[in-house]
Parts: C-alpha cells; structure tokens; sequence
C-alpha cells in the first residue's frame, strides 16, 4: 500500500512564521521600550528632548515603526539574499548602531540620552533575534 502526503510550499509556512514572529516581537519590543521610558521617567529622568516631552505611548508607536520596516526588510531578503538571516543580523546591526547617533546629538540631557539608547537597544534586543530565527541560514 502506497501513501501520498500533500504538502504545502515550504516558503508560504516559512513566511507566515516570519511575518507572525516579526508582529509579535514588534508587540512585545513596544510594550517594552514604553516600560522602559516609563521606568526612566519615573526613576527622574526626563523625557524631554529639545524642551519638547516625548510621551511614553511615543515610545511604542515608534518602535512599532520601526520593528515593521524591520520585518518588512526581514520579508524581502527572505526572497532575494543568498543568506538571509545573516544579511538581516548584519543590516540590523549596523542600523541599530546608526539610530543611536541622534540620540547623542540630541538637545537633552545625559540621563534623557542613555534612556533614549536603551530604548534603540532594548528593541533590537527584542526584535532582530527573534526575526532572524525565522529566516535561512
């Protein structure tokens, strides 16, 4: 007796756990980097930036922002890099790194700067492991 086995596209499975994956951390990174503004704030550190308060629900929806152009790049080089998870860790890594640029020029105190990094870390922290597991090697 024979058996057949019907199976779906590999890629199609692949990208729905990226894309589901990438949604969650983004959630998860949000929620995260308002907590850590929270507790920042809180703590005495002030979140004004250029005399101007940065609320800490801003913190989420940039994150947010963010996180989803990250799985949108994590998307696209799914389909076109010859290695993905190590394009999108390396690609990441680098735009992790250039997002803390405004925050040392920023016009803000030392302790408003460190917790504006935290954040970009805290997120990436979150998001960038979570994404590339989902990607090929």
């Amino acid at each position: 007796m024979t058996s057949t086995a019907t199976t779906t596209p590999t890629t199609t499975s692949t990208f729905g756990a990226l894309i589901r994956t990438g949604l969650i951390a983004t959630v998860a990174a949000s929620a995260a980097t308002m907590a850590v503004a929270a507790v920042g704030h809180a703590a005495g550190i002030s979140l004004d930036v250029a005399d101007a308060p940065i609320p800490v629900t801003g913190f989420g929806v940039l994150t947010a922002v963010f996180s989803l152009v990250g799985v949108l790049l994590a998307a696209l080089l799914s389909r076109f890099a010859r290695r993905p998870r190590r394009t999108f860790v390396r690609t990441t890594v680098v735009l992790t790194v250039l997002s803390l640029v405004p925050d040392v020029i920023a016009d803000a105190g030392a302790g408003t700067k460190a917790l504006l990094m935290l954040t970009h870390l805290v997120a990436a922290a979150i998001v960038i492991p979570a994404v590339a597991r989902r990607l090929a090697a």
